[in-house]
């Protein structure tokens, strides 16, 4: 049920010229920026942050400040990470595809 989004959520206006930091979700490759959270970095590719483990339906996190638990996001050792206060850290590997958070 995975599946890629059309247009990112996000649109970047600052740090453009911070130096790329390169992380995949589900293999596909993408470049975040030095300073990104998870959040940011995933929002700014894709439509999506992930999708409900209750109804499949997209999430893209809630508060927003790690008050909350709608921006877990699950990499691909199978830790969950909170999406908005984990920075992005080079070739960190996200999968949407494991069973609970799809």
């Amino acid at each position: 049920m995975a599946t890629h989004y059309s247009r990112p959520q996000f649109q970047r206006h600052f740090r453009r010229d911070e130096a790329h930091i390169p992380f995949t979700i589900d293999g596909t490759a993408y470049s975040g920026r030095r300073g990104d959270t998870v959040l940011v970095a995933i929002m700014s590719v894709t439509g999506q942050l992930r999708r409900s483990e209750f109804t499949s339906e997209p999430r893209a996190g809630f508060c927003l400040i790690g008050a909350c638990q709608d921006c877990f996001v699950t990499l691909a050792c199978g830790t969950r990470v909170r999406a908005c206060t984990t920075p992005l850290e080079a070739h960190m590997a996200f999968t949407t595809r494991e069973s609970g958070n799809e």
